[in-house]
């Protein structure tokens, strides 16, 4: 199999970015193609500003995080630039063990709209962005056993020639609303206004501004936001003096009852092949 092999990834937390480049290091593998993956990591700002395009003699393992069991908003508008002319496409999805809801289905309508055959998809639980006890340590060694073996099936199916078939994906069409979380009350809490506050532990590092997705953190005071928070957890559980925290009543509400829902439940992958 004489095709570049890609991996393609939004990952603040490296969760996701753990899981395509299992699938895609177990695809070259199996191929024994002397070519290395190419890897694209677009989760800095500055990396979606670059245009990207594929070649009928590509295979791209595309990973995104889902938010609110959706593709992230912030996202969209960029994964739409993509120009796929016909290069094979694998779509996943990973989540923090509470569901994916539609994620996946939206992500395989993305890659179709730009061009690309998607002959498989996959979701796949990563550890939460709002929380280091829910799905805790995951992708796991179980996790990454799995993406082996989803990478080994991907590489056999492309190579038998059955890739003629449109995968099927679990999902709704048309797409669900995005998941809102409920207050004691049952009233709907709109969390998308939260940002994270940073207390005295803060050693003025820069991190947080460095790797923050959406290039909200201010470099010169990085107490401060100029733009959107995605609570994608990554100035929390990057900084190395945990300076970085959230004291909104209603995310920590929320968190708690993800927590508590959601932390006894082991979810597992689930593969379409």
């Amino acid at each position: 199999m004489n095709k570049t092999i890609n991996a393609m990834y939004f990952s603040a937390t490296d969760t996701t970015k753990k899981v395509v480049l299992e699938v895609a290091s177990e695809i070259l593998k199996n191929s024994a193609n002397e070519k290395d993956i190419k890897t694209i990591d677009f989760t800095l700002p500055s990396k979606r500003e670059v245009e990207v395009s594929f070649t009928k003699d590509d295979i791209v393992v595309i990973g995104v995080p889902v938010y609110a069991g959706r593709v992230p908003n912030k996202l969209v508008d960029y994964l739409n630039t993509i120009k796929g002319n016909g290069a094979l496409a694998v779509c996943i999805v990973v989540y923090g063990n509470r569901d994916y809801d539609d994620a996946l289905i939206e992500l395989k309508d993305i890659m179709e709209s730009d061009g690309f055959k998607v002959i498989s998809g996959g979701s796949f639980i990563g550890e939460h962005s709002f929380s280091k006890i829910l799905a805790k340590n995951r992708p796991d060694k179980k996790d990454l056993t799995i993406a082996k073996r989803f990478g080994d099936k991907i590489y056999k199916k492309i190579t038998t020639g059955n890739i003629l078939g449109n995968v099927k994906v679990k999902g709704n069409k048309p797409y669900r609303k995005h998941y809102i979380p409920k207050d004691k009350k049952g009233h709907s809490s709109d969390i998308r206004k939260v940002i994270p506050k940073t207390n005295s532990n803060c050693i003025n590092c820069k991190l947080c501004a460095k790797v923050c997705p959406m290039g909200s953190i201010d470099y010169d005071d990085v107490s401060k936001l100029n733009g959107i928070c995605i609570k994608c957890g990554a100035c929390i559980k990057k900084c190395p003096t945990h300076a970085k925290y959230f004291d909104d009543e209603k995310y920590l509400m929320h968190k708690k009852e993800l927590e508590e829902k959601y932390s006894n439940v082991r979810n597992e992958p689930e593969l379409f092949i």
